[in-house]
């Protein structure tokens, strides 16, 4: 990436960050507060009164943790499939890499999403969760998420420019994802009754990425893929978001001399 794309992408990101909260009382505190607000209804409903996540330590700490990384999920590949055509005026004046527009969206909510992190450990902190060294493995695991969700988004974003109707849809996948994923349940609850259930479960790489968070920050009872299911299988979620990203980053590159023409 050249030094005219990166201040690009930096000039976007500062400006979509400015005008998020722009009017708002309390302004960017809404990044903090929102993803909590969320896990107070979870944690009242799931935790507190349906008592999900009994056998395992901590699973307040790791309700907060998959809500916030889901959210970040949701938000970034949300905001990615209408960035080209919310920036149309941008590409008819000048000329420029066009995935910058999307990766500027992703950027913002991984801003988010690190605030969030930071209060994730705090809380964890209080509750009496122990860190260990294994903490380092955390950006590793980020980085597979970004992976996974760049690719998401550009994919989306090149399916967006000519079918609107995807948004609506992609506000029930992302309903039904958060419900296919451990994430107000634990692993161990559905493997329980339903074993095949759990290993189909673990296909999904926001299911390995959340489960493994979980076992490297807060405890071992976290069930992770690995341990779930036989080395042959193990290591498809980790692969899957490689693949995501090279389809979507070929697919975007391949229609996006038509955006322009076409928004």
């Amino acid at each position: 990436m050249n030094s005219k794309n990166w201040i690009l992408l930096k000039e976007l990101v500062k400006t979509d960050f400015k005008l998020r909260y722009q009017g708002s009382v309390i302004g960017y505190l809404w990044s903090i507060l929102k993803p909590i607000m969320l896990f107070a209804v979870m944690y009242m409903v799931f935790i507190r009164f349906l008592r999900f996540g009994s056998d395992v330590p901590h699973f307040a700490v790791a309700l907060l943790l998959g809500t916030t990384v889901w959210g970040f999920f949701s938000e970034a590949t949300s905001m990615g499939m209408v960035s080209i055509v919310t920036r149309g005026d941008l590409m008819r004046k000048i000329s420029f890499s066009k995935p910058i527009i999307v990766l500027s969206a992703v950027t913002n909510a991984f801003i988010n999403l690190c605030i969030n992190l930071i209060v994730v450990l705090i809380f964890a902190a209080f509750n009496g969760v122990t860190f260990s060294l294994q903490m380092l493995y955390l950006p590793l695991l980020l980085i597979e998420l970004l992976i996974l969700v760049v690719g998401i988004a550009l994919l989306l974003a090149t399916l967006f420019v000519r079918y609107r109707d995807l948004s609506p849809v992609w506000e029930v996948v992302l309903q039904a994802g958060m419900y296919a994923t451990p994430i107000i349940y634990s692993v161990s609850f559905v493997s329980k009754d339903h074993p095949l259930a759990a290993k189909l479960m673990f296909m999904n790489p926001m299911a390995q990425i959340i489960q493994d968070m979980r076992y490297f920050l807060i405890d071992h009872a976290n069930v992770t893929v690995w341990q779930l299911l036989n080395w042959q299988y193990a290591f498809i979620p980790y692969v899957i978001p490689i693949i995501v990203f090279v389809i979507g980053l070929v697919l975007f590159n391949k229609h996006s001399k038509k955006f322009a023409e076409i928004i």
